[in-house]
């Protein structure tokens, strides 16, 4: 049997720099017996609010692993000269861990551009910051066609088959290839990945419901509050944005109609130690339940 992990390029290895896209690429890795071909690429798109844990998550899989893992960054690019379009190279940016963004700066950007902020309905945080990210990043280097590798497991079919239907409708210039998926690979589940990080010298360092956006809108209400009484500073870039969003709109802006983030600060300060209960707890990788993967 062939093994699910080698592909031929050219290919994009999309790294979430969660513990599933980890374990994907750490099997992409042995199969290649630790190096590469030239045309497959690993990316890591950074939006500025991943956790602090997730970006030393992505830099340790490099630099332990030997692997070259670009990151990549939405630019706010002007217009092209006499109304022609920024040349795709111009539209991000490669960084590294270090001069990675860590306040939201690509995200905040977005934002102004499109004049209102993402929610349920509009996500395109995802879909504009990591996914057209990667997909420039590959037309850059001169790619018509390539196929692209996403951690999505055995246990999670019902992603797998919409990014399926995806391939079917070929609206894209990459095709989808989930090799956890597969039975050549055991069809992989959390459990699996769970066990080989165990065995790891190293580890994400989140919880499940943590997530890599450090306070995802489409978390729930639960979820959030539980961040928030670990580290309260974090609401401080969302709730802006949403006041920056109301100031220039009368009728309001929030990422979740429901609520505002400054109340569930509110919230969480009323009641720091009321118990939570995680009534849908899985691992929220950003991109492949959030956007355009999912």
């Amino acid at each position: 049997m062939s093994n699910p992990y080698r592909i031929e390029g050219p290919a994009l290895i999309s790294f979430s720099g969660g513990r599933t896209s980890g374990y994907m690429l750490w099997h992409v890795l042995d199969a290649y017996d630790g190096k590469l071909p030239d045309e497959i690429h690993v990316c890591f798109a950074n939006t500025g609010k991943e956790r602090e844990e997730t970006l030393r998550f992505v830099h340790e899989c490099g630099s332990r692993w030997g692997a070259n893992i670009r990151w990549l960054e939405w630019l706010d690019r002007p217009k092209g000269k006499e109304g022609r379009a920024t040349p795709i190279s111009e539209r991000y940016a490669e960084v590294g861990y270090n001069s990675a963004s860590r306040n939201g700066e690509p995200f905040k950007a977005l934002c102004d551009r499109k004049g209102y902020l993402p929610n349920a309905v509009t996500r395109f945080c995802t879909q504009e910051l990591k996914i057209q990210v990667m997909k420039w990043f590959m037309q850059s280097h001169g790619y018509k066609k390539w196929t692209n590798m996403i951690g999505l497991r055995g246990d999670e079919m019902h992603r797998v088959f919409k990014a399926i239907n995806a391939n079917e409708n070929g609206t894209q210039p990459w095709i989808n290839k989930m090799p956890m998926a597969t039975h050549a690979a055991g069809m992989v589940r959390q459990r699996d990945v769970n066990e080989f990080w165990a065995k790891q010298g190293f580890d994400l360092g989140l919880k499940p419901h943590e997530g890599n956006c450090d306070l995802c809108f489409l978390k729930s209400r639960a979820k959030l509050i539980d961040i928030l009484r670990k580290d309260p500073s974090l609401v401080t870039w969302w709730a802006e944005a949403e006041a920056e969003a109301r100031a220039s709109k009368p009728t309001g802006a929030t990422f979740n109609k429901e609520r505002k983030y400054v109340d569930l600060l509110n919230e969480m300060q009323s009641s720091p130690l009321l118990p939570i209960d995680f009534e849908d707890d899985h691992d929220a990788e950003c991109g492949l339940w959030c956007g355009g993967e999912e």
